[in-house]
C-alpha cells in the first residue's frame, strides 16, 4: 500500500488537537519507515530570545513520530507515547526545522523512532530524540 504525503496531512487534520494543528507541520515525505515534516519557523512559537522553543519542537516530534509509524503500517491507528526522550544542540532562530523520522522497531504492540531536528538550510541538528509508542488498535 502507498502512503503518501496527502495521507499523512488527511492524518493531521483528522486525529490531532488544534493546538498541534496550530504549529503548521506539514508532511514533506513519506517512505516504509520514515516521515519527514517540516515546522515553519514563527514568532509565536518563539520563546525569550527569539528562539524557536523547545516546547514547539518536542510537540513536532512527537507529532512526526505517529506520521511515520502510520507510514510503517500502512494506515493510521491508535498509539500513545510511552516515552520521549529530546537532546537540544543549538538554538533555531528564523528557520524552518525539517523534522526527520525513522522508525527503528516496529512491533505488534510497542514501535520505536529516532528523531532529528534539523534547521533549514544546514547540516547540523538542533535536536534529537528517541520515541516509544504503544501501538493500541
Amino acid at each position: 500500500m502507498t502512503f503518501s504525503p496527502a495521507d499523512a496531512d488527511k492524518i493531521l487534520a483528522d486525529n490531532f488537537a488544534p493546538w498541534v494543528l496550530a504549529l503548521g507541520l506539514t508532511v514533506q515525505e513519506t517512505g516504509e519507515r520514515h516521515a519527514v515534516l517540516r515546522l515553519p519557523w514563527s514568532e509565536d512559537l518563539a520563546r525569550d530570545g527569539g528562539a524557536l522553543s523547545g516546547q514547539a519542537m518536542m510537540a513536532a516530534a512527537d507529532t512526526a513520530t505517529v506520521i511515520a509509524i502510520s507510514a510503517a503500517r500502512g494506515a493510521y491507528g491508535p498509539m500513545t507515547t510511552v516515552q520521549q526522550s529530546t537532546s537540544f544542540q543549538r538554538p533555531v532562530v528564523g528557520a524552518d526545522v525539517l523534522i526527520h523520522v525513522r522508525v527503528t522497531k516496529l512491533g505488534k504492540r510497542m514501535a520505536f523512532a529516532d528523531i532529528t531536528l534539523t534547521p533549514e538550510g544546514t547540516e547540523e541538528p538542533a535536536a534529537t530524540a528517541s520515541t516509544v509508542y504503544a501501538l493500541l488498535g
